[in-house]
């Protein structure tokens, strides 16, 4: 617990399952004196106070911006341009506006034109989630031990950043520094094109006609089904994620079509040692994943009962 709050007031625009497990983190942690929150939906204004989230929940997100110190937009990257221009002429003097979307390029291209001069605007990312969604999703644990990755313009105030990342520190998260040109084509290999893949590969079987939906749902063996988890993900949070970061997306998909016409030819011509290179390659890639402490190498396969807030725990 921290002697005094972070942030005297933070204000979260969306409260889905990032800005929920932000709220309960924050809490956690005593890192802000008040949290309120912006939702358009009555039912999702009604559940963020219920759970006990946030102290006030608000229809109009200035309202919530309004004399906020920290300022997280939380919502599909489509809204953030609408958004950043209803909230900027409510923002005081020194107050911090950053994000939790999967694509920092638009941030820069939409966000930024619509603020004040005397804010500070400090993309971030945290990389965590789940394939769930709405604010009773959320779970504190959800950014214990996870990567947020901000992406500060060059001249960005540094006392300003080193705040926003002592607020993920204080989240659980650890924080990394890059350029929001290289984060959008890190994440289009890492998270964007395999989310696509699932989507895709998922969409396939249901369109099979020699094997029925019900034949595809009842032998789902562990690979389709963590490729159905994928795919269960928000469909408008995804489809902005593709609209907005298609130039990366589109550059690492072509280099997957290019190695997975290679592995098309390695089967065809029964080349079972390029299989096995490229197999014993990519376990060793699965065993630093678990050695970082990204993943656990527990055989569960989606077993767990669930944690705090429904979830499976980290």
């Amino acid at each position: 617990m921290t002697d005094a709050p972070l942030f005297q007031r933070v204000a979260l625009l969306g409260i889905g399952l990032i800005g929920a497990s932000m709220a309960l983190a924050m809490r956690r942690a005593g890192l802000a004196g008040e949290i309120v929150c912006a939702a358009r939906s009555v039912e999702t204004r009604a559940a963020a106070l219920s759970l006990g989230l946030v102290s006030a929940a608000y229809e109009d997100p200035a309202e919530a911006a309004r004399d906020a110190d920290l300022i997280v937009l939380a919502t599909p990257l489509g809204a953030f341009g609408p958004l950043a221009r209803a909230i900027g002429p409510a923002l005081k003097a020194g107050a911090i506006v950053t994000d939790v979307g999967s694509v920092k390029d638009i941030v820069f291209r939409d966000v930024a034109p619509a603020l004040p001069l005397n804010v500070h605007l400090i993309p971030g990312h945290p990389v965590a989630g789940t394939e769930h969604s709405g604010p009773a999703a959320g779970f504190a644990e959800l950014f214990d031990g996870r990567w947020c990755i901000l992406t500060p313009a060059p001249d960005a105030d540094e006392a300003a950043v080193a705040r926003l990342s002592a607020f993920w520190t204080g989240l659980g998260a650890k924080v990394e520094l890059m350029s929001a040109e290289h984060h959008d084509l890190v994440l289009a290999i890492t998270s964007h094109v395999p989310h696509l893949i699932a989507y895709n590969i998922v969409g396939t079987a249901s369109d099979l006609e020699t094997v029925t939906r019900s034949e595809v749902i009842k032998y789902s063996a562990g690979g389709f089904r963590d490729f159905t988890r994928i795919a269960a993900s928000d469909p408008t949070m995804w489809r902005d994620v593709f609209l907005t970061n298609k130039t990366a997306v589109l550059e690492m998909l072509g280099r997957f079509v290019e190695d997975l016409t290679a592995l098309q030819r390695a089967i065809r011509w029964g080349d079972g040692d390029a299989l096995f290179e490229l197999f014993t390659r990519t376990r060793a890639i699965r065993r630093s994943i678990i050695d970082a402490g990204q993943d656990s190498a527990a055989p569960d396969f989606g077993r767990r009962p669930p944690g705090p807030g429904g979830e499976p725990p980290a």
